[in-house]
């Protein structure tokens, strides 16, 4: 999905689900490695996603809870896409810098992060952008299962840089 399309799509599933539906499944193709998890966008506000991550057998760990790895891919998407939804993806690289996840309860059921954004962050980020080379950004994300136990806590760092300024080893 261009990036164009891709902020089409979160306005339109904001209030539709066959959207969010449609912008799952494009997600889904556009980002193999994460299918396989059907990590799916549950909600969509105006400054936040929620994303759940189902009790499937492909998300589960040797003692049948939930694998420490798919948790981490479920901060890591949720940070990220939200991002994405805001900084262009044509205009900046988004890359991942450093996952740290803190583990504190064992999840035996689906579960749900959510991200908010907030203009302050993103304004900061953008003011940054224009007088360095790249911007590090840690966000923290938190997710819970359906009984709402405290899952693990994500802290998640973001590079930032504009593509203007990504310079790639020539061989």
């Amino acid at each position: 999905m261009m990036a164009m399309q891709l902020e089409k799509y979160f306005l339109k599933a904001q209030h539709s689900s066959f959207y969010r539906w449609l912008l799952n499944h494009g997600l889904w193709f556009k980002i193999p490695f994460n299918s396989p998890h059907k990590i799916r966008i549950k909600e969509i506000g105006n400054e936040s996603i929620a994303m759940e991550l189902p009790f499937i057998r492909s998300n589960k760990n040797h003692i049948n809870g939930m694998h420490a790895c798919a948790l981490a891919t479920l901060c890591e998407y949720v940070s990220g896409l939200s991002l994405v939804r805001y900084l262009s993806a044509d205009k900046y690289r988004i890359i991942l810098k450093d996952i740290h996840i803190i583990y504190h309860y064992q999840a035996k059921s689906k579960v749900t992060a959510q991200f908010q954004t907030d203009k302050i962050l993103l304004d900061e980020i953008k003011n940054q952008l224009q007088n360095a080379e790249a911007v590090l950004k840690e966000l923290n994300v938190e997710v819970y299962d359906v009984n709402l136990n405290h899952i693990c806590t994500g802290i998640i760092t973001w590079q930032l840089k504009s593509w203007s300024k990504v310079k790639t080893a020539v061989h």
